[in-house]
């Protein structure tokens, strides 16, 4: 494979005045497994380069002549003598135009700086040009990612995109060996929040006189100097240089005004194990998990940070030993990313799908097994759906995240995230999955996925979620936060509500039924009369089993009111009145005894939301009552299920029911029959995974 690398016109890919574009392309090509098949194409005027395989394109100035353009088009005629499987534009998308028609290379655009500020991506349609046009777009963070996606209403997944941060070596670091140094790295302008750091540090340096502060960097174009007997002035020093002195500083401060589109500062801070100050702007919260995040930027906000990490010791180290043990993004690490990234162009001929329909795949299913629970939560959605995928003929290797949680927690791993993301990363290395399927999985963290994606860039990750997400509803806030968190990294989402309906827009979201298992759902309560007129089980948590002391429903309001309307009717409940929860065997020996199922949500009615009660129910064989509002009569006609406008009207379609023990039984068949044949386990598979693929699938679901 051979691959040609163009840097930006003027781009010093020399140690003299290196930019920060030089520097990853110099520090990734001699860390890549292609490196004596790499060739950098850049304009210089420095000596003492980055690396031997670099091509200086010396250009000759003519009048009423674009250099830049000039500058392509020699490159151009570089790679037409020396021809490349692949062309990287790095930070320079208005270039695209003028190669894309002269090669059949693949084409990597890599974007180091803001797109929306950059001749060639400023505006959508050129935007819209580059995803028609280039066969992969590198961003150097989620949120460059996401700016370049403003206004662009297309799925994520349509597009081959990757994120691929900066990099920076990490050497052993002596924490004993810190000294009492705050710095501050970059161009010494107020874009850079220098004139914020230095009203701070003189504040500072009066204050605690043993502190010292060094600032390393030069703005010819802006004045702002500060002066004091502990503050030194360095200027422009080798990047080298500036990583070797980073070694001994305590305290680094990067506190840009302006959005940082990452902040390579910052990054190597944290290999150098210094305690770092962020201000919350860009991409710069993406450097580091463990730094001061400034949120209201101001002179004394920076003061106080500072301040802080001073006065408090215990503090300081704590920050600095995060910091530096969290740190992975080394030169070999980001250049493994970005060789996969290159395979995978390559390989596409091989691609997933040649045929555009599905085959067996290999499934990584991660959700709460229940495991723990010694089959008390036996009958839920995720085994539902895992049925489903296995029925298909799929592989599902299944990973019970809250199972490994629960059994990993330990002095080192306080909650046991650490652990459980570890386990997913060894098994996608060893299982090497096409789907990631997540259910309510929320202590993976976005940073595995991002990782498992980018070494493996033709797996596709969705998740699914079952909680209610009404604006109206319970935990509305916690909810949607839960949904979104994942969704700009992830392929698909499905959820038990109508997305449309939602009061937020999630990407490439779709209404999925909660599914029905042939080998769960086995009774037919409409061939026997049972004892109890009305079913209804709720509890305060399904993984407390328990009620809580206190705790109130709304839903015990409903059943109350028609318990005094209508004393008649034999309701069996459980979950309220003081009478505890029921779960596994149980749950099904009590719900086998009822005619009749009340399916009564959390929160308000929304569109298409139920929770999987309504599994249970029908898919037992009760006639079963819902809310109208939740428009199931778009699935299910009036002799198969019955909705109800009030509490008034449910009344009497229960004492209705009660009386003609015939119709009941034909209509709760009717909706049983029509649940396990359109809303089965294998269907609602079938759905997420075609979904997420984006291809066709051979059946018919009702619900589109």
């Amino acid at each position: 494979m051979k691959i040609a690398i163009l840097l930006p016109y003027k781009e010093n890919f020399s140690s003299n005045y290196a930019g920060a574009v030089s520097l990853f392309v110099g520090d990734t090509s001699k860390n890549s497994i292609y490196n004596k098949n790499i060739t950098v194409y850049g304009n210089t005027e420095y000596k003492n380069l980055l690396s031997k395989n670099y091509v200086n394109i010396k250009l000759t100035k003519k009048i009423l002549k674009s250099n830049s353009k000039t500058f392509v088009n020699e490159f151009i005629n570089n790679v037409r003598k020396n021809p490349s499987d692949i062309i990287e534009i790095h930070n320079r998308p208005n270039y695209v135009k003028y190669i894309k028609n002269t090669t059949k290379s693949k084409i990597t655009l890599f974007f180091h700086n803001d797109p929306l500020q950059m001749n060639g991506s400023s505006s959508l349609e050129e935007r819209l040009y580059l995803l028609n046009n280039v066969d992969c777009i590198v961003f150097n963070s989620n949120w460059s990612k996401n700016r370049f996606l403003i206004n662009i209403d297309i799925p994520q997944n349509k597009f081959n995109f990757h994120v691929i941060y900066q990099s920076a070596s990490k050497i052993k670091v002596n924490f004993n060996n810190k000294k009492k140094i705050i710095s501050f790295v970059g161009k010494l302008n107020t874009a850079k929040g220098y004139d914020l750091f230095g009203k701070a540090i003189l504040k500072i340096l009066n204050k605690f006189p043993e502190w010292r502060s060094v600032v390393f960097g030069d703005e010819p174009r802006e004045k702002l100097y500060f002066k004091h007997k502990n503050l030194k002035i360095m200027g422009f020093k080798s990047h080298k240089y500036i990583l070797k002195y980073l070694e001994k500083v305590s305290i680094s401060v990067i506190c840009s005004r302006w959005e940082e589109p990452f902040g390579r500062t910052s990054l190597e801070a944290a290999s150098r194990g210094s305690a770092i100050i962020i201000s919350n702007r860009g991409g710069l919260p993406e450097t580091t998990n463990h730094a001061i995040k400034i949120e209201n930027l101001n002179a004394d906000s920076v003061y106080n940070s500072i301040e802080s990490l001073i006065q408090n010791k215990i503090k300081r180290i704590s920050y600095q030993k995060k910091a530096y043990s969290d740190f992975k993004y080394t030169h070999k690490y980001i250049s493994n990313k970005i060789d996969l990234l290159r395979k995978s162009l390559i390989n596409k001929a091989n691609i997933l799908f040649p045929y555009n329909k599905l085959r067996s795949l290999k499934i990584m299913h991660i959700t709460n097994f229940n495991e723990k629970h010694n089959g008390r939560l036996q009958y839920n959605t995720g085994r539902r759906i895992n049925n489903g995928f296995i029925r298909l003929g799929h592989n599902v290797l299944q990973i019970s995240d809250r199972d490994i949680i629960a059994n990993s927690k330990n002095i080192r791993d306080i909650k046991g995230s650490k652990s459980l993301n570890n386990k997913i990363l060894e098994n996608e290395k060893n299982f090497k999955p096409d789907i990631l399927v997540l259910g309510h999985a929320d202590s993976v963290a976005k940073s595995t996925l991002i990782e498992v994606k980018e070494r493996n860039p033709n797996l596709k990750i969705c998740q699914w979620f079952l909680d209610p997400v009404s604006k109206f509803g319970p935990d509305y806030t916690k909810n949607k936060n839960r949904v979104l968190d994942k969704s700009n990294i992830i392929d698909a989402t499905f959820l038990t509500t109508d997305p449309k309906s939602l009061s937020f827009k999630i990407d490439n979201s779709f209404f999925m039924p909660n599914p029905a298992d042939k080998s769960f759902e086995t009774l037919e309560n409409y061939n026997f009369d049972c004892p109890y007129d009305v079913f209804f089980a709720m509890s305060h948590g399904v993984h407390r089993g328990e009620l809580k002391a206190g705790k109130t429903d709304n839903r015990e309001l409903i059943i109350n009111k028609i318990l005094e309307k209508e004393t008649s009717i034999k309701f069996d409940i459980y979950g309220m009145r003081n009478i505890q929860p029921i779960w596994g065997n149980s749950f099904i020996e009590k719900i086998s005894q009822s005619k009749m199922g009340l399916n009564l949500s959390r929160g308000e009615p929304l569109k298409y939301y139920s929770s999987d009660r309504i599994v249970q129910l029908m898919g037992n064989g009760l006639l079963t009552f819902i809310d109208n509002k939740t428009m199931y009569s778009d699935f299910f006609n009036k002799k198969e299920l019955i909705t109800y406008s009030n509490i008034n009207d449910l009344t009497e379609k229960i004492l209705k029911y009660k009386k003609d023990d015939k119709l009941r039984k034909l209509i709760a068949k009717n909706g049983k029959v029509k649940y396990l044949k359109f809303f089965n386990s294998d269907l609602v598979a079938d759905y997420i995974l075609t979904k997420t693929l984006d291809i066709k699938s051979k059946n018919k679901f009702i619900w589109l």
